[in-house]
C-alpha cells in the first residue's frame, strides 16, 4: 500500500513539476483531460488554460496536449487557435463548454448565443505530425424560427446539412443538401481565424461556417 502511495505521489508531483514549467504566465487551469491520442496506448494529459486580457474580448484560451517521453513531460502540441475566448459566446456567456477524448479522438465542444443559438464540436485526430480536424459538427437558430443542422466529415469530405424552417412565410421552406467538399486544411493551428471560413452550398446557395 505504501508502495502504491509513493508511486502515485511521484507520477503527481512529476506532473505538477511538468504543468508549472509549461502553464503560461497569469493563466489559471480550466480543464484537464487524460487519454491516448496517439494510439501508443498511453495516456496523454490535455490541458486547458485561461490566460487574461483585461479587455472586452476576454480570457484567451490555450490548450496543451502533454506527452511523457523518456519519463518527462513535453509538449505534443498547443495553441491558442482552437478554443474560443471567454466572451465570445454572446449573451449566453462563455461559449467553452468541454473538452473530451474519444477512441483516441480529441473533441472540442463551444456553445453560444441569446434567443438565436449556436453551437458544434471539432473533431481531431493525431495524424501528419499535428492534430488536424476531420470532422465539424453544428447546430444553430431559433427555434420558432428555423434549425439548422451541419455534419461535415472532413476526411471523405462529405458534408450534410440540413434546415427546419418554422416561419416559411418569413425563410421559406425547409432544405437539406449533401455535398462533397474535399481538401480543407484545418488544425489546432489555423483553426478559428479571424475571418470565418464560408462554404457556399451550390444546391441551395445555403452558407456553412467553420
Amino acid at each position: 500500500m505504501k508502495t502504491t502511495v509513493c508511486f502515485l505521489s511521484l507520477i503527481f508531483s512529476t506532473f505538477c513539476f511538468a504543468q508549472k514549467e509549461f502553464q503560461p504566465k497569469n493563466s489559471t487551469v480550466n480543464e484537464t483531460v487524460d487519454g491516448d491520442l496517439d494510439g501508443d496506448k498511453i495516456p496523454e494529459k490535455v490541458i486547458i488554460y485561461n490566460i487574461p486580457t483585461n479587455n472586452d474580448f476576454g480570457d484567451i484560451r490555450e490548450i496543451q496536449i502533454l506527452k511523457k517521453i523518456n519519463n518527462k513531460w513535453t509538449i505534443l502540441e498547443k495553441s491558442q487557435k482552437a478554443i474560443l475566448k471567454s466572451k465570445d459566446g454572446g449573451m449566453m456567456g462563455d461559449p467553452y463548454m468541454s473538452t473530451t477524448i474519444e477512441k483516441g479522438i480529441l473533441n472540442i465542444t463551444h456553445y453560444g448565443g441569446s434567443s438565436w443559438k449556436w453551437g458544434g464540436t471539432d473533431k481531431y485526430r493525431f495524424q501528419n505530425g499535428h492534430f488536424e480536424l476531420i470532422g465539424f459538427s453544428s447546430e444553430g437558430g431559433k427555434p420558432e424560427e428555423y434549425w439548422t443542422t451541419v455534419d461535415f466529415n472532413l476526411s471523405t469530405g462529405k458534408l450534410i446539412f440540413n434546415k427546419e424552417v418554422v416561419n416559411t412565410k418569413e425563410y421559406g421552406r425547409s432544405k437539406n443538401e449533401i455535398f462533397i467538399k474535399k481538401g480543407m486544411k484545418i488544425n489546432l493551428q489555423n483553426r478559428n481565424q479571424e475571418k470565418q471560413r464560408k462554404i457556399i452550398l451550390p444546391k441551395t446557395k445555403e452558407e456553412v461556417y467553420l
